[in-house]
């Protein structure tokens, strides 16, 4: 399954529980996660969707270390069921 599609499935299911869903892009700072969710009782977090066996670029890397230093979540999803996973836990479901 491609990427766009994964990521499709993923946002749509996120919206289907409540979730807002905004595409993130930071024209001053490149490879920051691709979508940022705000969970119902306004938790904040990111997923950066990747194809199937494919993995982090370095600076990928270095902004979700970034994020993830400063206690912001940030999940690395490449399959429908675990992106869904991501948004039920995100949901404290």
């Amino acid at each position: 399954m491609l990427e766009k599609e994964i990521e499709k499935k993923v946002c749509d299911y996120a919206k289907e529980k409540g979730h807002l869903v905004y595409k993130f892009t930071s024209p001053s700072r490149a490879s920051v996660p691709d979508r940022m969710f705000v969970a119902d009782d306004g938790d904040i977090y990111f997923i950066e969707f990747k194809a199937p066996g494919k993995t982090l670029t370095p600076a990928q890397e270095r902004e979700k270390n970034k994020l993830s230093g400063r206690g912001v979540s940030v999940f690395v999803v490449s399959d429908v069921t675990h992106g869904k996973s991501v948004i039920d836990f995100m949901s404290g479901q």
